[in-house]
């Protein structure tokens, strides 16, 4: 069982919200419709989530829609955990359009429960399908049609804003390396040679690519953990303990000693303290220092 919580994933999703998508979430909650909400979430998913595809297609009853998560990595990591993560935050995402006491017809789930069947039902709010080809939801067309408090200026603004980004994208190996990292470090399957297999590439072709960037794998991975464990520390009330594991660190000793690297001060500290949530101190340690894997 990757982390030893079966729930962990479901967890992590509930404490989450669409806000965590910056911009994107400014452009979907500023839609005319739940539709045209979730054309722009599935059109910049990527800027939040590369290593994950989206779609709403069609069912074989036509007052039915539905909505499929996929991976882009190949071959996929071990991923029930991250399944279940994004499964919680879109029902988090219907719930903030349609309602709180929003509930899917049902809610499709690619590997067995990790836990009792009942405990799915209760968190989704409808019944789960275990072992199916897709992970999702099935879903009624009629609340996709649902209007939103449409703002046309602020989406506008919002949307243009993203497209400009996405244009000046560009395909920078150390960015795509971190994208890659963002999405292994919770299945606890992290390494530079499964990285490299994402790309086609030998392990070695990658470290010389980075390299050429004036980078290393490690100082990514250093770098991406940091980020993230601002991001969990201050913008979640996720455990301590849980957020080492979403790093993929398999002991909290270690996620404190890094903390104390990045930050200066242990979790705890470091989310408790009065600025928790004006960002990463300019004056922290520099993470590259003292990196350990």
């Amino acid at each position: 069982m990757v982390l030893d919580v079966p729930d962990f994933g479901r967890q992590l999703g509930r404490r989450q919200s669409i806000d965590i998508l910056g911009p994107v979430a400014v452009a979907a909650r500023t839609a005319a419709t739940v539709a045209v909400a979730f054309d722009v979430l599935l059109t910049y998913m990527d800027s939040h989530s590369p290593g994950i595809t989206a779609r709403v297609t069609d069912h074989a009853d036509p007052a039915l829609r539905r909505f499929e998560y996929g991976f882009l990595l190949h071959p996929p990591p071990p991923q029930a955990q991250a399944l279940e993560l994004a499964l919680g935050l879109t029902l988090q995402v219907l719930r903030l359009f349609l309602g709180g006491a929003y509930r899917p017809v049902a809610v499709h789930i690619p590997h067995p429960p990790l836990e009792a069947g009942a405990d799915y039902r209760v968190y989704f709010g409808c019944t789960p399908h275990f072992t199916e080809p897709v992970a999702g939801f099935t879903l009624r067309a009629k609340d996709l049609e649902r209007p939103l408090y449409h703002d046309p200026l602020a989406h506008r603004l919002a949307l243009t804003y993203l497209s400009e980004a996405h244009g000046r994208r560009t395909q920078d190996v150390a960015d795509t390396v971190r994208s890659v990292v963002r999405q292994l470090l919770p299945t606890g399957e992290l390494s530079a040679t499964l990285v490299a297999r994402q790309f086609g590439i030998h392990p070695k072709t990658l470290q010389r690519r980075l390299a050429a960037k004036g980078t290393t794998f490690p100082e990514l991975v250093d770098l991406t953990r940091r980020e993230l464990a601002h991001r969990l520390l201050t913008g979640t009330d996720l455990p301590v303990s849980q957020v080492a594991r979403q790093l993929g660190y398999a002991e909290h000793s270690v996620f404190t000693r890094a903390c104390r690297r990045w930050f200066g001060l242990a979790p705890t500290g470091y989310r408790d303290r009065p600025d928790s949530t004006a960002g990463i101190r300019d004056d922290a340690p520099d993470p590259r220092r003292g990196l350990r894997m």
